[in-house]
């Protein structure tokens, strides 16, 4: 076995390649494909299917597909089909040469339907919907065959033919697999290969008046496309014996359908029906809201694709379905971040400070390190000004015991620069708020150490205010206060469980003037607070707008820890 391949934690499903590649059985070809339907933006849950796919075949030196399942023109649209491209690049793979879509192949399955015909497997069904549905049968009680299931083979082409060719009314007849109405399997009881839906398919335009089902589209499509290890999420797994039976009636090459647990995260929802209502109601301002999990959102809001890679790691893949707490998820945007984003200083709720003994009008230059973790990012230069701002939270008029920043007669480090020690404090005379500090500094404190050995116990950010760039910024928190919120109580919706709080804008933050030039897309820390994003929507040249990615404070470590211990 390769030593990159050694690395990998064998999981189930590669232990499956393992052995397939000691057996022949492809004859020794791993080909995986992602095949989404382009009916909405990908998210998180996504994501972990393209990383195991693409992976996959990076891993093994085999190939992966990009294959779009565009069989239902209601609900399809070429936006979704270049939002999808985009995420799958972004989070860094290439289809190279293959991208393929189900409509490549609607005249070869509608050629493999009529195989079905003729061999007496398949038969057109006048049944509606809802009759269709009460035929089925339950669980415990099998179904009761068609009136229509003994058509003749040649009642059954002229009738599947004339569906094709636009003769019967949308919903009034269906081509149905013909296999056993009493299996305990109801994916096997005579399931729906095509229906008749006259709508204009935005890449055949007009030319089909019938769509294939999933079910049928997809084991075909592997099939044709060679496909090794059809990688499917478990809600596939009562699926699989119909993928079985299609491809063995029709004596094709049979790829093997293997599924694994998808992708349930806390605080949000995976389902891109869910996510289109957030949508469409304005709970959210688009699919690619910095709220929404979709991989749009997430990079609007600045994650980063190693980040979501590195997350998709470590959860591995597993057989049973379980909850990932989000807090995994920021834990490693938090940790890819540490060690690449530029450190910043920016106030967020500014309160004004004057140094009463520092020159007027003088300004200095101070050097400021970029990254700790990685020198070759080098310094930069902050203005610093007899004025300053800080955050409103690091000054107590009136602090408690273990309270070390600011207060009346307390001495500070401003980060970079010098102590200072607040004299007075102005309040606004109407409201009693504070609105100002007179502070001292020390000359001999410059770059943050007194030589006479005295300490302080804190260290505060700050930007000069006659330098500051005035800056939007947006903190995102949670989109769901509830954990599972498709765990709804009788006579709630999953959206009862909105966090009215999941965003909150602020117009008059200040931040050092260095960020001036800060591209779309462009991440940083900001000091003490968090790590922020520039939009890449919503900004402008010289303005800047910030969107939080994840706070300082790292709650998985936390949940880690507990769970170790106990």
């Amino acid at each position: 076995m390769p030593e990159d391949r050694k690395k990998k934690p064998r999981d189930f499903i590669r232990s499956i390649i393992d052995q397939d590649l000691k057996t022949n059985k492809y004859g020794g070809r791993v080909h995986t494909r992602f095949p989404p339907e382009p009916n909405g933006y990908l998210h998180i849950g996504h994501a972990k299917s393209i990383c195991l796919n693409f992976g996959i075949a990076e891993e093994y030196g085999g190939l992966c597909n990009l294959r779009f399942d565009d069989t239902n023109p209601t609900k399809e649209d070429i936006e979704y089909v270049e939002s999808i491209k985009e995420d799958v690049r972004w989070l860094g793979y290439d289809w190279g040469d293959r991208l393929y879509y189900a409509s490549d192949y609607f005249e070869k399955l509608y050629n493999y339907a009529i195989d079905l015909i003729k061999m007496g497997k398949a038969y057109v069904c006048d049944l509606s919907p809802e009759e269709i549905k009460e035929y089925r049968g339950t669980l415990t009680e099998p179904g009761k065959e068609s009136p229509y299931r003994t058509r003749s083979v040649e009642e059954n082409l002229d009738l599947f033919q004339r569906m094709r060719g636009g003769e019967f009314p949308e919903g009034s007849r269906t081509l149905r697999a013909k296999i056993d109405m009493a299996s305990p399997n109801l994916n096997m009881r005579d399931p729906v290969i095509y229906r008749i839906m006259h709508k204009e398919h935005h890449r055949t335009g007009k030319k089909w008046c019938i769509y294939p089902m999933y079910d049928f589209t997809h084991c075909l499509s592997d099939s044709i496309e060679g496909i090794t290890h059809s990688l499917c999420t478990l809600e596939f797994e009562d699926h699989r014996p119909l993928y079985d039976w299609f491809l063995d009636q029709l004596g094709v090459y049979h790829p093997q359908q293997i599924e694994f647990a998808r992708l349930n995260l806390s605080h949000t929802v995976m389902s891109k029906r869910l996510l289109g209502q957030l949508v469409e109601e304005g709970y959210v301002r688009g699919w690619d809201d910095p709220r929404m999990p979709t991989i749009a959102g997430l990079r609007r809001r600045g994650y980063t694709p190693e980040a979501i890679r590195d997350f998709c790691d470590r959860i591995g893949v597993a057989k049973r379905d379980s909850m990932v707490d989000i807090a995994l998820l920021e834990h490693c945007v938090r940790d890819d971040l540490n060690k690449h984003a530029q450190r910043v200083m920016g106030v967020l709720h500014p309160l004004k400070v004057v140094i009463e003994n520092y020159p007027e009008g003088q300004v200095e230059e101070l050097d400021a390190i970029n990254n700790p973790e990685d020198p070759s990012m080098g310094a930069r230069k902050v203005p610093f000004s007899r004025t300053l701002y800080i955050e409103r939270d690091d000054f107590m008029e009136d602090p408690p015991k273990k309270f070390y920043r600011l207060g009346p007669g307390r001495e500070v480090r401003l980060r970079y620069a010098y102590f200072v020690k607040c004299v007075e404090v102005i309040k606004d005379p109407k409201s009693g708020q504070i609105i100002e500090l007179r502070c001292t500094y020390d000359p001999a404190t410059k770059g943050g150490n007194a030589p006479d050995g005295r300490k302080v116990k804190a260290t505060l950010h700050w930007v000069s205010a006659p330098h500051a760039l005035t800056v939007e910024v947006r903190l995102y928190e949670h989109l769901f206060l509830k954990p599972n919120p498709t765990d709804v109580e009788e006579g709630k919706s999953f959206k009862d469980y909105i966090n009215p709080n999941s965003l909150q804008v602020l117009n008059s933050c200040h931040v050092e003037p260095s960020l001036k030039g800060a591209k779309p897309g462009e991440r940083f820390q900001f000091e003490r607070i968090g790590y922020f994003a520039v939009d890449p929507v919503d900004s402008r040249p010289g303005a800047p707008v910030f969107n939080r990615i994840v706070t300082l404070r790292d709650t998985w470590a936390k949940i880690k820890n507990k769970v170790s211990r106990s």
